[in-house]
């Protein structure tokens, strides 16, 4: 004879005051926390890659200075344009790289950026890479 065999097929009595939980309830006593809130969303952002931003050589400028330019003559056509922005990111060191196209509206020297016919504003030393399209 084991050392429970007296209590271990006993029937024990249901209390009348409340019903009994179910099996789903019962198993949602146990069922995982997240006992440091917000972890998981650290963990997300650290996780999460930025590019450095790049510096200009002499001659990646004398070509940016060139096709500005170009786009300074056919302002008044609103030429098409493409150009790689860098954003810097809001949260952590880095950023990232952006292709952006639309038709150029304004070249803005008092503000130093340039003016998109959407509305985008976009300064000058955010620009990596410009290209004006023919």
């Amino acid at each position: 004879m084991g050392r429970y065999d007296d209590i271990l097929n006993t029937h024990w009595p249901r209390p009348t005051s409340r019903p009994r939980m179910s099996i789903e309830d019962r198993a949602a006593q146990f069922a995982p926390f997240a006992a440091l809130t917000g972890y998981d969303d650290v963990l997300t952002e650290t996780a999460r890659l930025t590019q450095h931003p790049v510096f200009l050589t002499e001659e990646s400028l004398e070509e940016l200075n060139r096709q500005l330019k170009l786009a300074a003559v056919k302002i008044d056509t609103q030429p098409e344009v493409t150009m790689t922005v860098f954003y810097e990111d809001a949260r952590k060191e880095g950023g990232r790289f952006e292709t952006v196209t639309g038709n150029l509206k304004k070249i803005d020297l008092y503000q130093g950026g340039l003016v998109m016919t959407d509305g985008r504003e976009i300064p000058f030393f955010r620009i990596c890479e410009f290209e004006v399209e023919t």
